[in-house]
């Protein structure tokens, strides 16, 4: 599936949706994904600062969704876990960019090659307009290589 269409079905996903969470940005190669939120009433928690369960879900499936587009079909991918770690108020438009580099699928590709799982843990910032972190996400992603027979 190509990046534009993938763009457009989470510009539409309703968890998204509602929660005013964008897609800014997905690479033609799945390698960089940027995702913003801006602040409304309705992602605003009791101090008035971005609700955490916002921050989280706009984090949650997307170092999944990128190592699935790259990997391919040799490979099974899913989210195994999740952590977050509030480093300060988040308040206006916070960002979180997510990057698979050339050094984190050798990692992979190494671990799987036998056909075993790997648990990466793959971080990312959310940020504010200051570029401050607001935010670090801790995602664990369950990945194996398929066997031949699957």
């Amino acid at each position: 599936m190509k990046a534009g269409w993938v763009k457009l079905r989470l510009i539409f996903f309703p968890p998204y949706w509602f929660t005013g969470i964008v897609v800014q940005k997905i690479s033609p190669d799945f390698r960089e994904i940027t995702v913003r939120m801006k602040q409304r009433w309705y992602n605003r928690n009791w101090h008035g600062n971005h609700f955490g369960g916002s921050l989280y879900a706009m984090t949650d499936p997307f170092y999944a969704l990128m190592l699935i587009h790259i990997l391919g079909a040799d490979y099974f991918v899913t989210d195994k876990a999740g952590a977050i770690e509030y480093v300060k108020p988040g308040k206006g438009t916070v960002t979180a960019h997510f990057v698979v580099d050339d050094a984190m699928l050798a990692d992979i590709r190494a671990h799987t090659e036998s056909g075993g799982r790997y648990l990466p843990q793959l971080t990312a910032a959310i940020t504010n307009e200051q570029h401050e972190t607001v935010a670090r996400v801790v995602k664990t992603v369950y990945v194996r290589k398929k066997s031949s027979k699957t």
